[in-house]
C-alpha cells in the first residue's frame, strides 16, 4: 500500500485500486474507492456543500516483523513498510501496510473497523479462507463492477435508521435489508450505531445490507464505486445533525402542514370534496388541508382534472382557501400510452425505458410507463404541465404516488434511466421524483413548501419530502410495525413522516374493532410530524360506468371522516382534533428544529436521553420534539400500559397532572379516550383539557 496527501485528501493506493479518504463536515470523513483510472463524479446524496475542515495527515514508516520469528531471527526478518492516518476533528481513520482501515474517536476508541480474513494481523490472528473487506469485481462484459464492503461485528452494537421497513424491530442489528425500493418500503441507507458514529452507504445501486452478529456487510450489485460517509458524535443528535448538514435539511413546514388532514379513497368529484370541508366548517372543525386522490384525471400522464368531475379547479381552490383549507393533488409518475403527452415524452427519451422486453412497466389501469425522474428535462416537463393544470389554478401541494417507482415485476436488470441501468441508480428515484415539484415550485417563489411522497433515499428530506409508510394493513400489528418504520426513518435524517391514520388496506367503517383501532391510531396521529387520516374502507361503490372514453374508471370507499365512525367515537376523535390545534406552537417549534439543525419531529427515546441505557432498548415509546413523551396504545382491549420515564428529571402527566421522578416505570390508566403522555420537567403544554 503506498500512500499520498493531497488536497487535504489521504490517496492510498493498492494495485489498481484507489482510495480517497477526506473530510466531509464536521468530524466525518467519506471514502471513496475505484479500480478505475478516474474516480466517478457522482456525488449522490453528499450534494451540500460540506464546512471546509482542514485534515491532518500523517504518512510513516512502520517495521513489521512476522511473529515467528523469534530472538535474533527476527531482527533479521524486520520489513518497512507505510501507514497512514487521518483526522478530521473527532473522528479518524487509520490505515496499515495492507491497507486495513479501521475508525476512532476522539478517545482513541474504535468506532468501526475494516473485516479482513485473509492476511496475519499482529494485533489480531491468522486465518487463511480468504475474505476481503472491500471487493469491486468487474462484471464480465461491462464496465461496472459488483461490490462488497465488510466491518467487523460488535456484540455490543445497536443499529438505528436505514429507512423504513414493515417488521417490529426497531434496532437493526441481526437485520438483512434489501436496498430498494417497494411500496411501504423506503432504503435510505444511513444508519446510527450505540456506538457513537454513523454511516451513509451513499450507493443509490439495488443490493443489500446485512448487520450480521459475525460482520456487517454491504453490497450493491451494479455500481462504478464504494462510497460511503462515516461520523462521529457525542450524541445521537449530534451524530444526525452532521449528517444532515451534508446532505441537506426540509424547508421550514407551511403553517397548514402542522394541523388536520383529511383524505379518503377517493372523493370522485369537485361537489363531494367540497361538501366534505364544508361539513367540517359547519361543525366548527380544524382542517388544514384536503386531498383528491389518485384518478381524478382524464388519463394517467395527463397531469389534470377530468373537467367532466372538477368542471372548475380555480373555483373549487378558491372557496378552500376562504375556509383556511389547502388542496393537495395526487400525480402519479405513470404515463399511459394513449395519454396526450405520451407520444412527446417517449419520442424526446423522457420516460424510463427497457434494455429489452416490452417497454410497459405497469398494466394495472391502463397500459403505462412511468418518467424518468433521473433526466432533468423529464422533471422539467412534467413540472410544467402540473404547473399548468394544478399549480396555477390553487393547488400548491402534491401527493407524489408510486414513487418506487413500483415496477411490475421488479426485474430492475431490464430497466434503464438517463443516468445509468435501474441497478446501479434505481433507489435514487423517489428523491429525483421529489427534486422535480421541489424545483419547479421554489422557482415560483415558494420557500416553505411540503409535498406528500410514497417513498424516499437519502437527502429527499431536502427537497420538501413528507413520506408516508404506504398501503399498511388496517390492524393492530400493522400500527406498532409503523411507530418503529417512523422512529427509523427518522434517524436517517427524514423528519417529515406520517400514515394513513387507521391503515390503508381494509377497515370496515361499521365494525366496532376497526372504530378502536381507528381511535388508538388517531390519537397517535396526533404525535405524528403531519396528522392526517386516509384508507380505502371498503365495500367500494358500484360504478356507474366501467369505461369512459375507453378508459377505465375507479370506484370509491366508504366515508372516511370524523364522523363516519358513530357518535361516541365522533365526540372522541373531536377532542383529538384540537388537542392538536392546542400544540400547534410547540409543533411549530419542532419544525423549526428540523429546518434549522435536522432534528426529528418524533425521536426514539435514546436520542434525548442516551446517558439512560434503558432508553436504548425502548421501541413503544417516544419522543415528540423534545419535550414530550408519547406512550401509545397499539394493541386490542387494552386500557393501561407501563411506560419508562427516564432519568435525571421529573415528568408530568400530561391527564392528571401527576409528577413523577425519573428512572422508573410506571403504570397509567388509558381508557380508549386517552393516549399517555408525559411532559418534561420545567414545561407546560395544553395538552388535556
Amino acid at each position: 500500500m503506498h500512500f499520498i496527501s493531497e488536497n487535504n485528501r489521504l490517496v492510498c493506493i493498492n494495485q489498481t485500486e484507489r482510495m480517497w479518504i477526506e473530510p466531509w463536515g464536521e468530524n466525518s470523513l467519506r471514502v471513496r474507492v475505484t479500480k478505475e483510472a478516474n474516480m466517478d463524479t457522482n456525488d449522490w446524496a453528499l450534494t451540500e456543500e460540506p464546512i471546509v475542515c482542514k485534515a491532518e495527515i500523517h504518512i510513516d514508516q512502520a517495521e513489521i516483523v512476522e511473529p515467528w520469528y523469534k530472538g535474533e531471527e527476527r531482527e533479521k526478518h524486520i520489513q518497512q513498510f507505510e501507514v497512514a492516518s487521518i483526522r478530521n476533528g473527532k473522528l479518524t481513520a487509520k490505515i496499515n501496510h495492507e491497507g486495513w482501515l479501521s475508525f476512532y474517536n476522539e478517545n482513541g476508541d474504535v468506532l468501526l473497523e475494516e473485516y479482513w480474513r485473509n492476511r496475519y494481523r499482529i494485533d489480531r490472528y491468522c486465518v487463511p479462507y480468504c475474505v476481503d473487506a472491500r471487493e469491486l469485481k468487474a462484471i464480465p462484459g461491462g464496465s461496472d463492477y459488483h461490490a462488497v464492503l465488510r466491518f467487523e461485528a460488535y456484540e455490543d452494537e445497536k443499529i438505528f435508521g436505514m429507512g423504513q421497513y414493515q417488521e417490529g424491530n426497531l434496532d437493526k442489528k441481526g437485520a438483512v435489508l434489501d436496498l430498494c425500493q417497494r411500496n411501504t418500503q423506503a432504503s435510505v441507507p444511513f444508519m446510527v450505531s450505540s456506538r457513537g458514529y454513523g454511516m451513509l452507504w451513499n450507493n443509490p445501486a439495488i443490493g443489500t445490507a446485512t448487520f450480521g452478529t459475525n460482520k456487517t456487510e454491504w453490497l450493491a450489485r451494479s455500481t462504478k464505486k464504494i462510497d460511503y460517509f462515516i461520523t462521529t458524535g457525542d450524541t445521537p443528535a449530534q451524530i444526525v445533525e452532521q449528517y444532515t448538514a451534508v446532505t441537506g435539511r426540509v424547508p421550514m413546514m407551511p403553517e397548514y402542514g402542522m394541523g388536520f388532514w383529511q383524505c379518503k379513497l377517493r372523493y370522485r368529484s369537485q361537489e363531494e370534496l367540497l361538501n366534505v370541508v364544508r361539513e367540517h366548517k359547519r361543525r366548527g372543525l380544524p382542517m388544514d388541508v384536503i386531498v383528491a386522490d389518485f384518478f381524478h384525471w382524464t388519463k394517467q400522464g395527463d397531469f389534470k382534472f377530468d373537467p367532466k368531475y372538477w368542471p372548475d379547479v380555480e373555483a373549487m381552490t378558491k372557496e378552500l382557501k376562504s375556509y383556511g383549507v389547502e388542496l393537495m393533488a395526487s400525480v402519479w409518475p405513470t404515463v399511459d400510452s394513449r395519454s396526450e403527452n405520451f407520444a412527446k415524452m417517449n419520442q424526446e427519451g423522457l420516460l424510463v425505458s427497457c434494455d429489452r422486453g416490452v417497454s410497459i412497466h405497469m398494466n394495472w389501469m391502463g397500459e403505462t410507463v412511468f418518467f424518468d425522474a433521473t433526466n432533468p428535462e423529464a422533471r422539467k416537463y412534467v413540472w410544467e404541465r402540473c404547473k399548468e393544470n394544478y399549480y396555477d389554478k390553487g393547488v400548491n401541494l402534491f401527493w407524489l404516488d408510486e414513487a418506487e417507482p413500483e415496477f411490475g415485476p421488479y426485474d430492475y436488470d431490464i430497466y434503464r434511466y438517463h443516468q445509468g441501468s435501474a441497478l446501479q441508480c434505481s433507489n435514487i428515484y423517489p428523491a429525483m421524483y421529489a427534486k422535480g415539484f421541489y424545483e419547479g415550485m421554489v422557482e415560483e417563489g415558494k420557500t416553505e413548501l411540503v409535498n406528500l411522497v410514497r417513498c424516499a433515499w437519502a437527502g429527499s428530506q431536502k427537497y420538501g419530502a413528507l413520506i408516508w409508510s404506504g398501503d399498511v394493513h388496517s390492524s393492530f400489528r400493522a400500527m406498532r410495525e409503523q411507530l418503529q418504520a417512523g422512529l427509523n426513518m427518522a434517524m436517517a435524517g427524514i423528519p417529515w413522516w406520517t400514515t394513513d391514520i387507521g391503515g390503508f388496506l381494509g377497515g370496515d367503517i361499521t365494525d366496532e374493532k376497526f372504530h378502536e383501532l381507528l381511535v388508538r391510531w388517531f390519537a397517535w396521529g396526533v404525535f405524528c410530524p403531519v396528522f392526517r387520516l386516509h384508507g380505502e374502507r371498503p365495500p367500494f361503490y358500484e360504478l356507474e360506468e366501467e369505461f369512459v372514453d375507453g378508459v377505465r374508471q375507479f370506484s370509491s370507499g366508504q366515508d372516511n371522516e370524523v364522523w363516519s365512525f358513530g357518535e361516541e367515537n365522533y365526540e372522541i376523535l373531536k377532542g383529538f382534533l384540537f388537542m392538536r390545534e392546542r400544540l400547534r406552537p410547540y409543533i411549530r417549534e419542532c419544525m423549526k428544529q428540523a429546518h434549522e439543525v435536522g432534528s426529528p419531529v418524533m425521536r426514539p427515546m435514546f436520542y434525548e436521553f442516551s446517558e439512560d441505557q434503558t432508553c436504548w432498548d425502548l421501541r413503544d415509546q417516544y419522543m415528540f420534539g423534545p419535550d414530550i413523551l408519547v406512550a401509545p396504545i397499539m394493541k386490542e382491549d387494552v386500557t393501561e400500559r407501563s411506560v419508562y420515564l427516564p432519568s435525571g428529571l421529573n415528568w408530568t402527566d400530561a391527564k392528571t397532572g401527576k409528577v413523577y421522578d425519573g428512572g422508573q416505570w410506571v403504570v397509567v390508566d388509558a381508557p380508549i379516550d386517552t393516549i399517555p403522555l408525559f411532559v418534561r420537567e420545567g414545561k407546560e403544554y395544553p395538552i388535556y383539557e
